[in-house]
């Protein structure tokens, strides 16, 4: 038996991810439930109700008006910023109802 270089378990796990076809998953995961209140801050997600990626589209529900306003005009911005946040293209899209 040939010895090999020994490999980091995070690389090993991310590479397992990716084959399994989990990764994309897990990313949306955190956008949702971590990364959305990071990156708009608590006041603007105290006022989402729901989220929901579906083809690379973001789709946030709002319960007042200035707020929905808020994340339109800002869109592109926070779509970069949850990017950023996952290291990975994740969001190309935001649409607020």
């Amino acid at each position: 038996m040939k010895r090999t270089k020994p490999k980091e378990l995070t690389a090993l796990l991310a590479s397992y991810l990716r084959e399994e076809g989990l990764e994309t998953p897990l990313l949306q995961h955190r956008i949702t439930h971590q990364g959305w209140a990071e990156t708009v801050g608590p006041l603007i997600a105290s006022h989402t109700e729901s989220l929901k990626i579906v083809n690379q589209t973001l789709h946030v529900q709002c319960n007042h008006a200035s707020i929905r306003q808020e994340i339109v005009m800002r869109r592109t911005e926070i779509a970069r910023q949850l990017n950023l946040y996952v290291d990975a293209y994740i969001i190309s899209d935001i649409v607020v109802k």
